[in-house]
């Protein structure tokens, strides 16, 4: 773990002295999750990519902010969750929460009844906004409560209550599309 640690700092240490390698080497571990944070919350694949590229521009621009408090992929995922709604608030579209995602993805593991991403994705899109970003960024973003509670500018409670009713929700929609 230490060398993974020491690892990722010389890479971040690189990246910000302009080495784009380094920078490539920092995100390509990340990417699939980066890109499916973005398809959850903005729920379609042509914004999803907007995103995801908006998200790789952020964070090569601003790796010098990048403290080292945490992960490096854990903070591109906070990029990609704004870059996510952003892209979705452009568009007039309200993003997906990400509690729904992992309120559909729990149901679907649990129940053995949904195998498709379709059906977990149309019903993602029920989800209202708020509680789809929050499960995304903790199931897709591997974010704990506290650090989706500093990005939703909430409170720990709420983000358990946004989850909670996020996955009501999705189970709800996964119910209601298979019924």
């Amino acid at each position: 773990m230490t060398e993974t640690v020491s690892a990722e700092s010389t890479l971040v240490e690189r990246a910000r002295a302009g080495d784009p390698d380094a920078f490539t080497q920092l995100v390509t571990e990340s990417r699939d999750i980066l890109w499916s944070v973005c398809l959850r919350i903005t729920a379609d694949p042509l914004d999803a990519e907007d995103a995801l590229q908006d998200t790789l521009i952020a964070a090569w621009q601003n790796i010098h902010k990048f403290r080292g408090n945490s992960k490096f992929s854990t903070w591109c995922y906070r990029i990609a969750a704004n870059a996510s709604i952003a892209v979705c608030r452009k568009r007039r579209s309200i993003p997906i929460d990400t509690d729904d995602i992992v309120d559909l993805v729990v149901v679907a593991d649990a129940t053995g009844q949904v195998d498709d991403r379709d059906l977990v994705t149309a019903a993602l899109r029920e989800v209202s906004p708020d509680f789809r970003e929050a499960l995304v960024l903790r199931e897709y973003g591997d974010m704990t409560y506290d650090e989706i509670a500093a990005h939703q500018g909430i409170g720990v409670q709420t983000v358990k209550s946004r989850i909670n009713r996020a996955r009501s929700q999705l189970a709800d929609a996964v119910r209601g599309a298979t019924a």
